[in-house]
């Protein structure tokens, strides 16, 4: 059967737009027919790789007739206007995560996108299709972890010692909860996928670390969920690499470099310490780092297929970032049904 392609615009065509694009072209169901961004030479490139119109207005490129859709790959900081005037267009969306810095631009796109009818898909990844997330929720589901107790996951890095004056991740209106915004999202898309939606929200921060930036430089954050589990999440901005996720249940643990895709078990017995037994990850589906790319597509031409990752999904993953800060400031707990009532 032959797909139609789905054509498209995009703006932010360099470095992730570069790895972006790979992944449009290996999915085969996209061509991409125009692109913008702001350096010209990175502009020259893309233009010239997919023999696509070059743009430097994105206003222009928006009115290049037969677009269907605009992928977007610009900073986080820019996510919301670029996508609202490409819905407002009438053109789906593919926008990259984190969806947006604030409560109101959440709310914004949630309106135009109900306005419009049109699909926004986000590029979180696509946990159904991904080998280490199927290990954990096949563990769990197969009782052997027991009763799940709580989790523990950590996001972190160094990457807030060499931020710049003026840039957008120093800067607390732009990235708000430093590297729990910018990294810690993909932890939080995951976790809700894992666990139920989170509900509820605790948190503390510090700022002292690195006088350079105005975001946090660590975020401990307790979550609570749907179906009534609590469990943590920690990003530091200023510290060595670290991506790792704890489950802790009544029969044993799960422990998974979530980096290096590495997993282990740990049999809970009474009295000697327990020893960590490596796992095997099952092979990610070989189309995986499409998937989000490819339900995006499917929703737009079927107009039934779920779209997943979706605006929702997006949606699921800031909101508890921004009730973290709320609740550090305040000192209290933050309700997810608060923040998506502000505006």
């Amino acid at each position: 059967m032959t797909t139609k392609p789905l054509i498209v615009g995009m703006i932010g065509v360099a470095n992730f737009g570069a790895h972006r694009r790979g992944l449009l072209r290996k999915s085969g169901r996209f061509q991409v027919a125009a692109v913008c961004d702001r350096n010209p030479d990175a502009l020259a490139k893309a233009a010239a790789e997919e023999s696509a119109q070059p743009y430097t207005d994105f206003a222009a490129l928006l009115r290049q007739p037969g677009l269907e859709g605009i992928v977007i790959s610009t900073g986080a900081d820019s996510h919301a206007p670029l996508a609202i005037a490409a819905l407002l267009s009438g053109k789906h969306v593919f926008v990259e995560k984190p969806l947006c810095p604030t409560v109101a631009e959440v709310n914004e796109l949630r309106k135009i996108q109900h306005e419009t009818g049109k699909v926004i898909g986000v590029g979180h990844v696509h946990c159904p299709t991904d080998g280490l997330y199927q290990l954990v929720r096949q563990t769990i589901d197969s009782g052997k972890l027991g009763v799940v107790a709580t989790y523990e996951e950590n996001s972190s890095h160094s990457g807030g010692l060499v931020i710049k004056p003026g840039d957008w991740r120093g800067l607390a209106d732009r990235n708000p909860g430093g590297m729990l915004f910018q990294c810690g999202v993909h932890a939080l898309h995951g976790l809700n996928w894992l666990f139920s939606p989170i509900t509820a929200v605790q948190a503390m921060m510090r700022y002292d670390a690195n006088p350079v930036t105005q975001t946090a430089d660590v975020a401990n954050v307790l979550l609570r969920h749907e179906n009534g589990l609590v469990g943590t999440l920690n990003c530091y901005h200023v510290t060595a690499y670290c991506h790792e996720l704890r489950v802790f249940g009544t029969k044993g643990n799960l422990y998974c470099d979530t980096f290096q895709h590495k997993a282990w078990f740990q049999e809970r017995r009474n009295g000697p310490i327990e020893d960590r037994i490596p796992l095997e990850i099952p092979a990610s589906d070989p189309q995986h780092d499409c998937a989000g790319l490819n339900a995006w597509y499917d929703a737009i031409r079927s107009g039934t297929t779920a779209n997943y990752p979706s605006l929702e999904d997006g949606a699921k993953a800031v909101l508890p970032v921004f009730a973290a800060e709320l609740a550090a400031r305040d000192r209290r707990e933050v309700s997810l049904s608060e923040m998506s009532a502000c505006r």
